[in-house]
């Protein structure tokens, strides 16, 4: 019988997608596991993109050589259709900062819950109501995702998650109990930043992005039945760097926070006897990011970057298991290069 294998595409814009490519690029390398037999996808903002992207068809290796060759715009492969246009986190020409957003509350009944319960909601999703409303639409990505798939079907095994603007609600498109929709749409909808882009409605409902619920949502996972998870973290980092700038340690503050949700997460799936191999950016992934997971200028050096140390990790993995069954005290002895994969 073979192995029930889960995938966690996590948040974190355009250098977020960057890095998780180059890591799943290292992965399969290392592994000889392609992505896409994934028995069950969560995917959340810039990891519902790739995941969206995945479930079309496309490989890995064929997504990371179009991120290497923006300037073919067939670069990506072709369907059994047409080709795709290798935009899926490579939009050159959008902006890394948000434009101008409307005044006001974003969501006055998600404030209004606040008030009335205030237990009930994150601080994220609290301070997600106060944001003003982005103005930025995200069609550009919603076709991207709607040209990938060829029609309305949803693909199975995978699920998107973004948070209902009025309620403060973590919703899973794609599950049992998720609201019905495309999968662009619901793309769109977990992509939706705060004050960044207009929350896209499904139904009678405002979405919006679904990392104010987490940045990873890996708890979604626990049981569904699965004997390993890959989580995908882009937002976590268990080996952080030092930056100097104010708006970078601003950043890895987030990012702390962000690391513990994570891990508590993780904690839940491997009580239900799940195993999981979390990944995250270390040190050197971090300078290549910078402060602005937005900034696609940086693409290329994070694609690189995360690809290079994921398989040195891999490598020291390997090296770790090889030393101990041949002797415990020699594995204790190498360098603790998996402090992000565990």
């Amino acid at each position: 019988m073979s192995r029930q294998i889960g995938l966690v595409l996590g948040a974190g814009g355009f250098l977020g997608a960057a890095w998780m490519l180059g890591t799943l690029s290292a992965l399969q390398e290392a592994t000889d596991w392609d992505a896409r037999d994934a028995d069950l996808v969560v995917g959340t903002s810039a990891g519902s993109v790739l995941g969206a992207l995945l479930r079309a068809g496309h490989s890995v290796e064929d997504l990371y050589r179009a991120q290497q060759d923006d300037s073919n715009p067939e670069s990506i492969g072709r369907m059994p259709a047409e080709p795709i246009p290798a935009l899926a986190f490579d939009l050159g020409d959008e902006p890394g900062y948000p434009a101008l957003p409307h005044l006001g509350l974003g969501s006055l009944p998600l404030v209004l819950r606040a008030v009335r319960e205030p237990k009930r909601l994150t601080p994220a999703a609290v301070c997600a109501g106060i944001l003003p409303r982005g103005r930025r639409p995200l069609t550009r990505i919603g076709g991207i995702v709607e040209r990938a798939h060829l029609g309305d079907r949803w693909p199975s095994g995978t699920w998107i998650v973004a948070m209902d603007y009025q309620t403060g609600s973590r919703v899973s498109f794609g599950s049992a109990d998720g609201p019905r929709t495309t999968i662009a749409s619901a793309v769109m909808a977990s992509c939706a930043v705060p004050a960044w882009y207009s929350p896209v409605t499904i139904g009678d409902v405002p979405y919006i992005d679904g990392a104010v619920c987490s940045p990873c949502n890996a708890d979604l996972l626990v049981g569904q039945g699965l004997d390993e998870v890959y989580v995908l973290a882009p937002m976590a980092s268990l080996r952080p760097d030092r930056p100097t700038s104010l708006v970078a340690r601003m950043e890895r503050l987030y990012r702390r926070s962000a690391t513990k949700r994570v891990m508590r997460e993780v904690a839940k799936l491997r009580a239900s006897g799940t195993s999981v191999t979390v990944l995250a950016p270390n040190r050197g992934e971090l300078e290549a990011m910078g402060a602005n997971m937005m900034d696609s200028a940086r693409r290329l050096d994070v694609l690189r970057a995360s690809k290079e140390d994921a398989i040195r990790r891999f490598a020291t993995r390997k090296a770790r298991r090889l030393a101990s069954l041949a002797c415990p005290r020699v594995a204790s002895s190498l360098p603790p290069g998996l402090s992000s994969a565990t």
